[in-house]
């Protein structure tokens, strides 16, 4: 331990982490940037904050203090002491409806302080896109926007006063007329005000740089105002108090179409005096279905409110008549417009891949210039991008001129590091000359810091350096960001990756084959940090239970990007650090559709533990729960389920062999079924064959040993439907057939008898050596249905997605694989594309449940929910994950975490179900979770129309 590190436990009583995981999570922001801490601090309270800061300084360690880490310059990264106040200095200490005002701790997460002053019907102004992690002290550092600042302004102009400590630990409560200005700040503005009265551009998204010019007498001198923006370089904020504005009560959302993003800029600025609440600017290049959005190459995003519905609507209708455009809709259903709205949202994540695949990152992201010349702007700003061989797709904030892009910068090559800085003086030039800001919203952090001579010259910015000096004079606090900056084209995160490719088992098709180009795909917008979730997103419910950054989509990711980098993390695959952190990843993939860019946790963990236990011994719940196929085969084949049954119903003999097995103590052993699913198929009485299509039902292991029911309810309402129902081949050889038998006598006499098997079990255990034998097996029994033109449906949700996924990315050398993966239908997929005149029967219930995570991340479930809605089943099914995630809550150590995950939002819902409700869970682990959680049954949908068909 070294001294720092022991006199920093002395001292604080908060959480002190200098191992390589608490190091690993802080590394980075949402930046091109990348620093090591010596350590980071969780302080409990101001009392801790002014500790840790006597601490340093006594030891000359530099600190940094970080919120939510979404911050895109670079400034939430160091190579000190990181203050983390998202664990416990993140309290909404008061709310006063009748001032419209709020106190809050600068760890505090927007959203709950919106979900604070709703029912008051106030709200905080500001929304950056990241409003369910960001927080109010990150938000205060960067003078943080979001899209509703044409109405309602920055940040700045949200505070009223703030509470900091300087790190000479002097407590200071900052406000107008001068209140709780250091010794020396008035002196040093009072030198030099015609200065601060000429030498700042006049824009709405003015940010770069110290804000000295609302310390001028004419603006009420006012020292909180002017901390705003400061990106922790001059105090540690504590507590703030922020105003509160009245929320409409109703909203409305324009969406207008242009031909191109210029047409957009230059029409954004005319609808201003319209008093929107937003104008927000998006092109064709970012969104990925165009979907419900008006004709068009480009649109703006036009909010309006009023005290009605109908008001709302017929303003944003007079946006629509005052605006020359393609097309255009106007929406006022809360659903729709949060559905458009994500696609705006999601676009600081979306960005990072071009259309063809690319890689883009910040650096440029949110310069801004006066509104009236942001269509001229954007015209010069395309012009530079093609001089220098480069790609960009603007977005952002029109109606303030403020425009974010995220550029296909080469940051892994020496020659491309340097277009980066000469793209990057250029662009600076650029902005100076259209009257801008190098920063509109984020900061200038390292990314532009360098570059504020060019914008305020070399006079303004000494004089944010003596200010500096005034604050912090020890240059203790966060030192390279604003002044002394280090150069904008060091420190580099991508440098320290490696150059060769990394030997891998998956494709990683998206990514060229590159795991490295993978893990890089998390930018750092923490989307996964959400600690709630609407409608049926998923992402991370490991996250949402711990609230740990390393149990987060992007924590995870920053140690997979640190054992590449072997600095920190320096044993590769056998790192125990970056095991512990996926040990609670749940595998649900919710990560690859949610997160913004596609992080695929659930495969990267799947390629970690095949590489971490190669050659070594396993958990034993890999043995039990990842070989679950051949054990319930055997049991099958010597017809012992009874006994199997039998004796682990005994309590002392389940005990024995749930901790032989790895398996929680906590949890009871399911039953198998006494007869499978295929031996029923092979006894049953078949009635005449239909004529219509022929479909192949897959006999996946959980169907087959488990719930049997499902499969002989999916073959009656299948038949029902008038489709041929058949079942794949058990023999490999000549002369197999599609029909789970075979006529031919010579092959039965040289085929080999085998099942088929996704290898679902195997993958999310990282035994892909056998997971790869499993599906080549399977892939050679399913070879003479593949010579057909039969779907392949699959019941149980997470075998289909290991089907249409996992089989092609791993077998990527086989084309079978992916003919495969294309055949593979739900079951209500199966229904509309091959009985689509065929009506189900009317159950007309309320129905409750939760979407399977992985046919919400990677099947899509828009065909359930038209056969649901056929069948009379109403009410939404929620999002999350049921916590049991097949093998993952049957482990040992899992089960509180599984449990949390359950009670996130499927038990709440089921539990909040109308009389009469059907329970509906496709997935045996949902189903599972719910009668051993809830002692409700949950039933496959299949299940509830073959009864409605009685």
């Amino acid at each position: 331990m070294t001294d720092l590190e022991a006199a920093l436990r002395r001292a604080v009583r908060g959480e002190v982490g200098f191992d390589v995981t608490s190091r690993a999570l802080t590394t980075m922001d949402a930046s091109n940037y990348r620093r090591v801490p010596l350590g980071v601090v969780a302080p409990r309270d101001a009392e801790d904050v002014a500790a840790a800061l006597e601490v340093c300084r006594e030891h000359g360690v530099p600190v940094v203090a970080r919120g939510g880490g979404t911050s895109i310059a670079g400034q939430a990264t160091g190579t000190g002491v990181v203050l983390d106040f998202t664990r416990h200095m993140n309290r909404l200490v008061g709310l006063d409806p009748r001032a419209r005002t709020a106190v809050v701790q600068p760890g505090l997460v927007l959203d709950r302080l919106q979900e604070a002053a709703a029912p008051h019907g106030l709200r905080f102004g500001p929304d950056p896109s990241t409003h369910s992690r960001c927080t109010l002290g990150g938000m205060i550092g960067n003078n943080s926007c979001g899209s509703h600042s044409v109405a309602w302004g920055t940040t700045a102009d949200s505070v009223r006063e703030l509470t900091v400590l300087t790190a000479r630990g002097r407590r200071l409560r900052l406000g107008r007329e001068w209140a709780g200005a250091p010794d020396g700040l008035r002196e040093l503005v009072d030198g030099d005000l015609a200065r601060l009265r000429t030498g700042f551009p006049d824009l709405p998204r003015r940010i770069s740089g110290y804000a000295l010019d609302a310390l001028l007498p004419e603006r009420g001198a006012d020292v909180a105002r002017s901390f705003c923006g400061s990106e922790g370089t001059l105090g540690v904020l504590t507590e703030a108090s922020v105003r509160l504005v009245e929320s409409p009560r109703a909203r409305a959302l324009a969406v207008l179409g242009y031909a191109d993003e210029a047409g957009a800029a230059e029409a954004a600025a005319g609808l201003l005096p319209l008093g929107p609440l937003t104008v927000e600017g998006m092109a064709v290049d970012l969104v990925p279905s165009t979907e419900g959005l008006p004709r068009g190459g480009a649109w703006l995003f036009v909010e309006t409110g009023g005290d009605t519905e109908a008001e709302a609507r017929a303003r944003a209708r007079a946006v629509v008549r005052a605006a020359d455009v393609v097309d255009a809709r106007v929406v006022t259903d809360p659903a729709g417009m949060r559905t458009l709205w994500r696609v705006r949202e999601d676009a600081s994540g979306t960005a990072t891949r071009m259309a063809d695949g690319s890689e883009a990152w910040p650096g440029w992201e949110d310069c801004a210039v006066p509104p009236a010349r942001l269509g001229g702007y954007l015209r010069d700003f395309r012009s530079l991008l093609s001089a220098h061989g480069l790609r960009g797709t603007p977005y952002g904030h029109f109606g303030d001129g403020c425009i974010h892009v995220r550029v296909d910068f080469d940051l892994l090559t020496d020659a491309g590091v340097a277009r980066f800085r000469r793209f990057s003086e250029e662009l600076a030039d650029l902005v100076v000359a259209h009257g801008g800001s190098l920063s509109g919203e984020h900061g200038d952090g390292q990314a532009r810091a360098e570059l504020l001579p060019r914008m305020y010259g070399a006079e303004t910015v000494a004089l944010f350096e003596r200010a500096k000096a005034v604050w912090d004079p020890d240059d203790l606090l966060n030192p390279g960001m604003l002044v002394r900056p280090a150069p904008l084209d060091t420190n580099l995160r991508f440098s320290v990756l490696p150059r060769e490719p990394v030997d891998v088992e998956f494709g990683y098709p998206s990514d060229g084959g590159d795991f490295s180009a993978a893990v890089r795909r998390c930018v750092g917008v923490a989307k996964c940090r959400t600690t709630s979730v609407t409608g049926s997103s998923v992402m991370c419910p490991s996250f949402r239970a711990t609230g740990d950054e390393e149990h987060s989509t992007r924590g995870r990711a920053r140690l997979l990007h640190e054992m590449l980098a072997g600095e920190l993390v320096t044993d590769g695959w056998r790192s125990t650090e970056v095991r512990d952190a996926l040990d609670l990843c749940l595998s649900c993939k919710g990560c690859r559709s949610d997160c913004p860019v596609g992080v695929d946790m659930a495969t990267y963990k799947a390629e970690f533990l095949h590489h971490h236990y190669a050659g070594r011994r396993r958990p034993a719940a890999h043995y039990a729960m990842g070989r679950l196929p051949v054990w319930l085969r055997w049991t099958a084949r010597t017809r012992t389920a009874p006994v199997v049954n039998a004796l682990v119903s005994v309590r002392p003999l389940a005990a024995v062999a749930k901790r032989l097995g790895g398996i929680a103590g906590e949890r009871e052993v399911p039953r198998l079924a006494g007869e499978t699913f295929s031996r029923w198929w092979r006894g049953r009485r078949r009635g005449p064959a239909g004529d219509g299509d022929l479909v192949v039902l897959w006999p996946d292991t959980f169907t087959e040993h488990l719930s049997p029911s499902v499969g002989r309810a999916a073959v009656r309402v299948l038949e029902a439907a008038g489709l041929r129902v058949a079942l794949p081949p058990t023999l490999r050889g000549p002369g197999a057939v599609g029909d789970g038998t075979s006529k031919s006598p010579l092959a039965l006499l040289t085929a080999r008898r085998g099942r088929v098997c996704c290898g679902l079990t195997y993958v999310s255990t990282g035994q892909l050596d056998r997971a790869r034998a499993v599906l080549r097996r399977t892939l050679d029994l399913m070879t003479p249905v593949l010579e057909t033109s039969a779907p392949v449906v699959v019941l149980e949700p997470s075998c289909a997605a290991a089907l249409r996924t996992d089989l092609p990315e791993l077998l990527h050398d086989d084309p079978r694989a992916a003919r495969l993966a294309e055949r593979v239908l739900t079951f209500a997929e199966a229904l509309e594309r091959h009985a689509p005149h065929w009506t189900p029967p009317a159950v007309n219930r309320p129905a409750v449940g939760q979407t399977h995570c992985h046919q919400h991340a990677v099947l899509g479930d828009a065909a359930d929910r038209r056969l649901r809605e056929s069948a009379g089943l109403t009410g939404e099914l929620s999002g999350g994950c049921c916590g049991l995630a097949g093998n993952f809550g049957f482990e040992d150590g899992h089960y509180e975490v599984s449990v949390a995950c359950a009670e996130d939002r499927l038990l709440p819902a089921v539990r909040e179900a109308p009389d009469g409700a059907v329970v509906l869970a496709d997935g045996f682990s949902c189903r599972t979770q719910l009668e051993q959680l809830a002692g409700v049954r949950g039933r496959h949908l299949a299940e509830v129309l073959a009864e409605g068909l009685e």
